[in-house]
């Protein structure tokens, strides 16, 4: 093809290239010479087949700036649609296709369209299309960026097609002690104007109390079955409060959807912000869904090691800091589960630790076979991991791995499995059974 090319376009080839050079790492160029890996191989034999445009010496530069430009392109990333094959450690094949790249994404939910919103930590929220095109939503406010803390989960109300409403959780500074806690809004999304914009937000709820350090906010959310909000609310790394009935830290809240208590929860008579309470005793919970039956699922990382997946029972103690199958990062040891069964134990656990984020229950079509199973993404396993879920017991069932720290996890309309990988320049990939 490049025969075809003229010489006016070899002149523009040959400025561009100029430029894209500079971001080629220096082993990889020395004239024609470039080390090949990965793809690369197969782009030193396409570049060796090319002809000189012309006889007088300077065709065989043209080559080589070409060659150059093949290369740069290959390992300046992957371009919309473009896949790559996964295998889990059972065998399943599965084929990754790139939708889009962000800066430290977080959450995504699905529009009735089949469209997206993606969170970005730094305080972006983006309309993402099916092709990968991206628009940032306007009317997001100032988040407490740094961390484990910014802008974080957002998903629809059920009733979405009729009131627009968006549920948006992210971490906020009190102006006046410089201490961050968890909020969740809701505002109404306006996709018939361009861009997109939020409006009429509501707070709804407020982490209490707002603390010093920057971990542990948790704040994701989900409406179950019976249209009731539940709000996970991290420890913040700060452990006793957990089993503190005078603070959200290390509950798991339900709320109606305008933000107001329901009268049917289970701590009545604790005081009015347990009132709000529907589980105790949690850590970090990254990950909630609701299976086929409308029992609650919600995973949490462990301290050192001994990561949770539990099925969330109204009324209930999960024990930590009292009790945890992981230790304390200083190597003090925490009694396991099995030494105090007043506390509900996990369903599933993981030494070493998987670091569980994201968490889809999958009831689609594409995948049969995982029907009613999760899959949760991993960060320090760098996995997606499939949990098989027989009633309320779970056992892991396999891992996919391809090297890279898995944020979040969801389910599309379309039935396939859709990630997002961790940090910057994580990509939104699309996931269907391997071919």
């Amino acid at each position: 093809m490049f025969q075809a090319i003229g010489r006016a376009q070899t002149d523009a080839i040959v400025l561009s290239i100029s430029v894209a050079h500079w971001a080629i790492p220096t082993a990889l160029s020395s004239a024609v010479g470039l080390t090949p890996f990965g793809r690369l191989h197969i782009v030193l034999q396409i570049g060796f087949s090319v002809r000189p445009f012309t006889n007088n010496g300077s065709g065989v530069e043209h080559m080589r700036l070409i060659l150059l430009m093949i290369v740069f392109i290959s390992i300046a990333g992957p371009v919309a649609g473009q896949e790559f094959a996964i295998e889990g450690t059972k065998g399943t094949k599965l084929t990754a296709a790139r939708i889009a790249d962000f800066d430290r994404p977080w959450a995504m939910t699905f529009l009735p369209d089949g469209t997206l919103l993606v969170t970005e930590k730094k305080g972006v929220l983006l309309h993402v299309t099916k092709d990968g095109s991206k628009t940032e939503v306007q009317g997001l406010w100032r988040v407490a960026y740094g961390g484990q803390g910014g802008l974080g989960d957002v998903v629809l109300h059920p009733d979405f097609n009729s009131n627009l409403w968006v549920y948006i959780s992210y971490a906020e500074r009190s102006n006046r002690s410089g201490t961050i806690g968890a909020v969740v809004v809701r505002a109404k999304l306006d996709m018939k104007n361009s861009p997109p914009r939020l409006s009429s937000v509501e707070k709804l709820w407020v982490q209490e109390p707002k603390v010093t350090g920057r971990g542990h906010y948790s704040h994701r959310i989900a409406f179950g079955p019976g249209g009731k909000m539940f709000i996970t609310s991290g420890d913040r790394q700060k452990l006793k409060p957990a089993q503190n009935f005078s603070g959200h830290l290390g509950k798991v809240l339900r709320l109606n959807a305008d933000g107001t208590v329901p009268n049917d929860n289970p701590w009545q008579d604790r005081g009015e912000i347990a009132k709000q309470f529907w589980t105790v005793g949690h850590r970090n919970m990254l990950g909630i869904d609701f299976d086929s039956d409308g029992r609650m699922w919600v995973h949490e990382m462990g301290p050192r090691h001994g990561d949770e997946l539990n099925v969330i029972i109204a009324g209930t103690n999960y024990g930590w800091p009292i009790v945890s199958n992981g230790d304390h990062y200083s190597g003090i040891p925490i009694p396991d589960h099995d030494t105090r069964p007043e506390f509900e134990a996990p369903r599933a656990y993981w030494v070493p630790s998987i670091a569980p984020s994201g968490l889809v229950i999958y009831d689609g079509d594409i995948f049969p076979e995982w029907k009613g199973n999760a899959m949760i993404g991993g960060l320090i396993s760098k996995a997606l991991i499939h949990v098989d879920l027989e009633g309320d017991t779970a056992k892991e069932a396999e891992r996919f791995k391809w090297g890279e720290r898995i944020r979040e996890v969801e389910q599309g309309p379309d039935g396939a499995l859709y990630v997002l990988e961790d940090g910057s320049g994580g990509r939104l990939l699309k996931l269907t059974p391997g071919r």
